[in-house]
């Protein structure tokens, strides 16, 4: 239990809002009274949005899916709704490029993973949590309808204002496009009048949209309904967080290992472990404060906490445990601070990365590319305890910092390999 201790030095039991002020996971509300009184008081019917973009969730949407727990936990109703309709126009916020649209068949397979994969965060059970598709409503729509209830509601002007739309606006955006705010809109309305859905949870970056919600709530009904952005997962460089240099770090095992989603957390950079400890895991507050004073060999502690924790929550505690060992009998060859270690600098990287030919000759494991070649394409060549058998294959410098990767040819060759 974490306990809030006033301006006067009153000590007092800390409410779910207060704890997600505490862990640095609000970035923007509406009504902070409001949504206060709403959350702490187990009131709150809230939503937060899935695209069904791919077959698996992944990390980007770590966040919202631990949010989700805390608030359920906290006594409020969570809806997970499924973007089946939006997800036929694609959301247009951080693009440049328009989104491929998929079809139904695809989306609803897609929807059928997020459910299994959200389980592990959610209960479903006996009416605890809904999972909605905006589908439902959203296909059936007429468009005359649309354009005189809900259009005439809407200023393109403000839209047009929207950052979401800006950098959209550089390269063409599509009438199909300027229509994702108005959908996304209406599916707080629809949730509103069918569940008494009172408050929308989203990243930062959907702000705008989900103004527009709150905006048409009230202009057709007359009533409050609340909005909260979460801080989105940016390392200490301000990128987002969730990707390799095999692309997005997903939930799905089959996509992801277990063994690889461990090794991302164990590997942020000493500057990211104490804030993702924080706003990722369910350890107490209390316990993440005494660690905030931690240095040196003690973050690495950190990160193992952290990997571990992370990887239990979504693969279970069996699988974080197998993770863990695996990972410790690779560095046991050696202490990792004793492990021979080769430093590259910005200058080895072509476009930001370094293909695993050229890092195995840089690290002195082969004297030529030929060598590297050879010993790729024979199995032979490890990276963090997972076999690379791609010549081609490719790692960003950001994989590179803070830890490192441990890069091995054969069974007793093996260097650390960092970017400077």
């Amino acid at each position: 239990m974490s306990y809030l201790v006033s301006k006067k030095g009153e000590i007092g039991i800390m409410g779910i809002y207060e704890e997600l002020q505490a862990r640095g996971l609000i970035a923007q509300v509406t009504d902070e009274e409001e949504i206060r009184e709403l959350v702490n008081n187990g009131k709150a019917t809230f939503y937060i949005g899935f695209d069904p973009t791919a077959d698996s969730l992944h990390v980007g949407h770590f966040m919202a899916l631990c949010l989700m727990k805390r608030l359920q936990e906290a006594g409020n109703k969570p809806i997970a709704l499924i973007g089946g309709g939006t997800a036929m126009i694609g959301d247009p916020s951080g693009r440049t490029d328009m989104r491929q649209m998929m079809t139904e068949e695809t989306i609803q397979h897609n929807c059928d993973c997020f459910k299994k994969q959200m389980s592990r965060f959610i209960d479903f059970s006996d009416g605890k949590a809904l999972m909605v598709n905006n589908a439902d409503w959203l296909k059936d729509l007429n468009y005359i309808e649309v354009l005189r209830e809900v259009g005439a509601h809407f200023s393109v002007n403000r839209m047009l204002a929207a950052e979401c739309y800006k950098q959209r606006m550089e390269k063409g955006l599509s009438f199909l496009e300027f229509n994702y705010m108005i959908m996304q809109s209406y599916d707080f309305y629809a949730l509103f009048q069918k569940y008494g859905c009172n408050l929308q949870f989203g990243g930062d970056d959907q702000w705008s949209n989900m103004l527009g919600g709150t905006e048409l709530i009230r202009r057709k009904l007359g009533k409050n309904a609340s909005a909260m952005t979460i801080t989105l997962l940016l390392n200490s460089e301000g990128k987002k967080m969730g990707k390799t240099q095999k692309g997005a770090v997903w939930l799905d095992p089959e996509k992801t290992t277990p063994f690889e989603f461990y090794q991302y957390w164990r590997n942020v950079a000493d500057a990211d472990v104490l804030k993702c400890i924080r706003m990722l895991t369910f350890l107490p507050l209390e316990e993440i404060d005494r660690m905030d004073s931690w240095e040196g060999a003690q973050l690495n502690t950190a990160k193992e906490i952290l990997a571990f924790e992370l990887t239990k929550m979504v693969h279970g505690e069996e699988e974080a445990k197998k993770a863990m060992d695996a990972a410790k009998a690779l560095f046991s060859q050696g202490a990792a601070a004793d492990m021979p270690c080769v430093e590259l600098a910005e200058g080895d990287l072509t476009d930001g990365s370094i293909d695993i030919l050229t890092m195995l000759v840089k690290a002195g494991l082969v004297p030529s590319k030929s060598e590297a070649r050879r010993a790729v394409t024979q199995g032979g060549v490890t990276v963090n305890g997972e076999k690379v058998t791609d010549i081609y294959a490719a790692f960003t410098g950001e994989s590179l910092t803070g830890e490192g990767v441990v890069l091995k040819k054969g069974k007793k060759n093996y260097k650390k390999v960092i970017v400077k």
